[in-house]
């Protein structure tokens, strides 16, 4: 079996929309047809085959000519951060993506695995439903929240995040998995209405603003703001399933085991069921 792979030959001057170029929308075509796809640059129109050298990788990482190829697997080499929409609505599949990602990556992702080994832009798993995002690095603001007039964001899925992310991390989040092993900006959680969000790293200010339900998970105490209550300390065994749950994910989440911890209710000026939880060292 072998990958479709896309490496970028030229450095594009505007903003590229690459969301044409995933599993589903590729699959049946033949390279040809592929290489005159049309992806908007800006205010024009470009060739696929004016920005990418198209091939097909075996397993071996040398080049596959063998009838059984086929595009279930993408791969984008020397990506660059103007390439904006990676993945955008795919159902199934894998996208694997080395270098920087622009903005908008895996926007309403639906299913399959979309895995960046660089650093993405703002808006990243924004109205995202099902599937896996995996970034290799730092993502920016607005990571897992909704489309602009929209009242949800992520609605499902997981996200794993090996580095830092900017502000209003997960804002509006309605269901799902989203875990940050570095730090968060301002804003994390805001207006959070349901799903499982963890940060290992230190948070910004106004942590939990305007939080509705669900569940934020910490190490290390955030500022507070006025409308977070403490609720001390507690023994919680539901952590333990929770923990086991992610112990096969490629994350540092798969090596937690603890249950004590410092709750905080809120936020108790817009409902107030939502809880920050800060795990204590055992």
């Amino acid at each position: 079996m072998s990958a479709l792979t896309f490496t970028l030959k030229i450095s594009p001057v505007q903003r590229v929309d690459c969301s044409p170029l995933t599993p589903e929308q590729l699959n049946g075509k033949t390279a040809a047809e592929i290489a005159a796809l049309p992806l908007w640059s800006g205010k024009r129109q470009l060739r696929v085959d004016e920005l990418f050298d198209i091939s097909r990788m075996g397993d071996d990482g040398g080049d596959d000519d063998s009838e059984d190829s086929n595009d279930d697997h993408i791969v984008f080499l020397n990506s660059s951060a103007h390439l904006d929409r990676i993945g955008q609505g795919m159902r199934s599949g894998r996208i694997t993506v080395h270098g920087d990602a622009g903005d908008y990556l895996g926007l309403e992702l639906r299913g399959g695995t979309l895995e960046l080994h660089g650093n993405a832009g703002h808006f990243a798993a924004c109205a995202m439903s099902a599937g896996m995002l995996h970034i290799h690095g730092n993502s920016g603001d607005y990571l897992g929240a909704g489309l602009v007039g929209e009242r949800k964001g992520m609605r499902g899925g997981t996200v794993l995040v090996t580095g830092n992310v900017g502000d209003r991390a997960g804002d509006q989040m309605r269901r799902g998995l989203m875990l940050i092993e570095g730090d968060a900006g301002d804003y994390c959680a805001s207006r959070m209405l349901a799903g499982t969000l963890g940060v290992l790293g230190k948070v910004g200010r106004y942590t939990g603003y305007g939080m509705r339900r669900g569940t934020l998970l910490l190490t290390q105490t955030p500022l507070l703001h006025a409308t977070l209550a403490d609720c001390g300390t507690h023994t919680l065994p539901f952590l333990n399933l929770m923990f086991k749950s992610l112990r096969g994910l490629p994350s540092r989440y798969a090596q937690l085991d603890q249950n004590r911890v410092r709750r905080y209710a809120g936020d108790i000026a817009n409902q107030g069921t939502g809880e920050i939880l800060v795990l204590l060292p055992p």
